[in-house]
């Protein structure tokens, strides 16, 4: 059976260069974390970063940026290694594959330059965020941060819950490419802060499907959610667990033990 032609995606990547670009980056920062994004890479640093071996490259359909992934790079366990700082897609072109092209592009930059490895942070209660990051990337989760910005970091997107994250580590010789999901499972699910934390070679955690919408919506159970999951990767996480999969539709976390 012939093959459907590949379709050309309507963003072109590319480095950042000009003030004007510097500008829009900081406007799709406001954009996505809110006015009072405490955290706003200025349009200088912004420059400086690109100047000494970091990444500053946008996404563009014609002259407007839509998407930016931004990094620095240092000596992490006495290599070269990748900060992946922030990563932004505009509303309208989430969940079509821009944030996956960002990375890549940003992988085949560090690795022109022999930088085999990025670590970055998410939320763990964001499940496209833990989507891209676990299933279609397949990075693996390093440790869990309570806080790791602060307990009241002044933005929209973590004022009700706080800023729990995830840091992650990206080996770029694997290339971009979905995780291998391993053989079905079973185990406790763990959805709220009393459910017990079984001592099970399996477990899962469960998050809400928008935990976005549901701050804004019921900001008391937001919270919940994140007491729950907080108490349950920080008990199995310094215990030997491995975070091994996520799934998009049931919007849990597999969690197993290290054989």
């Amino acid at each position: 059976m012939t093959r459907p032609p590949a379709t050309t995606p309507p963003w072109a990547i590319r480095p950042l260069t000009t003030i004007a670009d510097y500008e829009a980056c900081v406007a799709l920062q406001r954009l996505t974390w809110g006015d009072d994004f405490r955290e706003l890479v200025p349009p200088a640093m912004l420059q400086v970063t690109g100047k000494m071996g970091g990444i500053t490259a946008g996404a563009f359909v014609g002259d407007r940026l839509v998407g930016f992934v931004y990094g620095m790079t240092g000596v992490r366990d006495g290599a070269l290694a990748h900060w992946s700082h922030m990563l932004a897609v505009e509303p309208a072109l989430r969940d079509r594959g821009l944030g996956r092209a960002l990375k890549a592009y940003q992988r085949e930059c560090l690795r022109a330059e022999e930088i085999h490895r990025i670590y970055w942070t998410f939320d763990p209660l964001v499940a496209r965020n833990a989507h891209l990051n676990l299933r279609r990337l397949g990075a693996r989760v390093a440790e869990y941060v309570c806080n790791m910005y602060g307990e009241n970091p002044m933005s929209r997107t973590d004022s009700v819950i706080g800023s729990d994250r995830f840091v992650v580590v990206w080996e770029l010789d694997d290339g971009t490419r979905d995780a291998p999901v391993g053989e079905p499972a079973d185990g406790p699910t763990i959805a709220t802060a009393d459910d017990p934390l079984a001592d099970a070679p399996t477990v899962f955690v469960a998050i809400p499907e928008d935990v976005q919408e549901l701050k804004q919506r019921d900001p008391a159970a937001a919270l919940a959610w994140r007491a729950a999951t907080r108490r349950a990767f920080s008990h199995y996480l310094s215990r030997g667990y491995l975070v091994a999969d996520f799934d998009r539709q049931t919007t849990t976390y597999r969690l197993e033990r290290r054989r």
